[in-house]
């Protein structure tokens, strides 16, 4: 099972890299962009982006843990479908073919005529990543690979990595918005329970190298299964007041007028479910609240799971409120990854319907949910 971990930080990486390939080839970039449309249509935004490095980055993982490890073909899921229409209107299902040469035809097929770029990104997918992380070797995880299946978010904050801004001033530490919070998102699930037990999060524009200027990412990942607790990050500090709760601009004013005076009137704003939730992980932030169905089981199973392995978790944020309500005095429910909603179609069938509370200590969580229990239409 240590050989899985390590196979997600590859995969992770090398996705990190297609990811920066494709911001560096800007006129190309321009190029790879197609609307999303009908059912995988994300209801949030006017425009929601699919690009190709999204479709290829999520075939690149899919290939490479498929052929490492068997038992997860056919249990390995993400955000995008793996069609991408190119400049002409013809529709091409994008994949990792057995060489070099075949994938670059086909990835050729969508680029015409810039088969240059399309060698680049087919040399990328089928490069071999060496991880100089000694620490991974000496993990030993619990759970086998079969029980498990896969949630991919390709690239998280499609719409902030497509407008590449760098030039976003932080608040106490959190990006409003801009590249750095494009992220990559892989996250396992045990496949009979639903509940997230590895997850790995990868920013491949965490900064510029001060020589090269070339980009450099990093990751995280984290394991939480039975009684073990692994993680690639130290515990968070002890709680502190007041708390500090991170929101989407798209927030309604009922949730931020109730959360406002818990937080000393001071709410943060950041950009990307998967960059929120990051927050909360390295402590920037105590928690994260969405009250809407705009976040997806890709978005959060990966950051889940290493929240759970530092002690906290992510909660169904509409659930919680209802049980609150009626007295149920025990945990508050958390999100699950393995059932699409009845009745839904395309990507909402695997929505996070009614919202999320994502969070390290019990502390904030118990002080958020005091704040939302009497918010109209939670």
């Amino acid at each position: 099972m240590a050989g899985l971990l390590k196979a997600l930080v590859s995969a992770s990486e090398k996705a990190a890299d297609i990811a920066r390939l494709c911001r560096h080839e800007e006129p190309l970039f321009q190029l790879l962009v197609a609307e999303k449309t009908g059912a995988d249509k994300n209801r949030r935004f006017l425009q929601d982006f699919k690009t190709l490095a999204d479709v290829l980055i999520q075939e690149v993982i899919k290939h490479d843990l498929g052929t490492e490890f068997p038992e997860l073909q056919g249990h390995i899921g993400g955000e995008e479908s793996n069609e991408f229409t190119n400049a002409q209107g013809e529709t091409v299902a994008v994949r990792v073919c057995g060489t070099v040469g075949e994938t670059a035809a086909l990835l050729g097929s969508v680029l015409a005529p810039e088969q240059a770029a399309a060698e680049l990104l087919a040399a990328a997918a089928h490069r071999d990543v060496v991880l100089g992380d000694a620490a991974l070797d000496g993990v030993a995880l619990s759970i086998p690979p079969g029980d498990l299946a896969i949630w991919i978010d390709p690239i998280d904050s499609t719409n902030e990595y497509i407008g590449g801004r760098e030039d976003v001033v932080p608040v106490d530490g959190i990006s409003p918005a801009g590249l750095c919070s494009a992220l990559v998102l892989i996250g396992a699930y045990d496949r009979c329970s639903g509940c997230p037990v590895l997850g790995v999060i990868n920013e491949p524009f965490f900064r510029r190298d001060p020589l090269t200027h070339r980009w450099q990412g990093r990751y995280h990942w984290g394991f939480a299964y039975q009684d073990t607790r692994l993680c690639s990050l130290s515990p968070p500090p002890p709680p502190r007041p007041p708390p500090r709760v991170v929101l989407s601009r798209a927030e309604g004013p009922g949730v931020r007028a109730a959360l406002d005076p818990l937080c000393g009137g001071r709410l943060l704003f950041a950009a990307g479910a998967g960059y929120k939730m990051l927050c909360v992980i390295l402590g920037l932030a105590d928690a994260y609240v969405l009250s809407e169905g705009s976040t997806f089981a890709w978005d959060a199973c990966a950051p889940h799971a290493i929240l759970r392995a530092l002690g906290g978790g992510t909660v169904a944020l509409a659930e919680a409120l209802r049980a609150r309500r009626v007295g149920d005095t025990g945990p508050p429910p958390e999100l699950l990854y393995n059932c699409p909603a009845e009745g839904m179609v395309g990507a909402e069938r695997w929505a996070n319907r009614g919202g999320l509370v994502a969070y390290v200590h019990p502390q904030h969580l118990e002080a958020v949910l005091d704040a939302l229990v009497a918010v109209p239409g939670l």
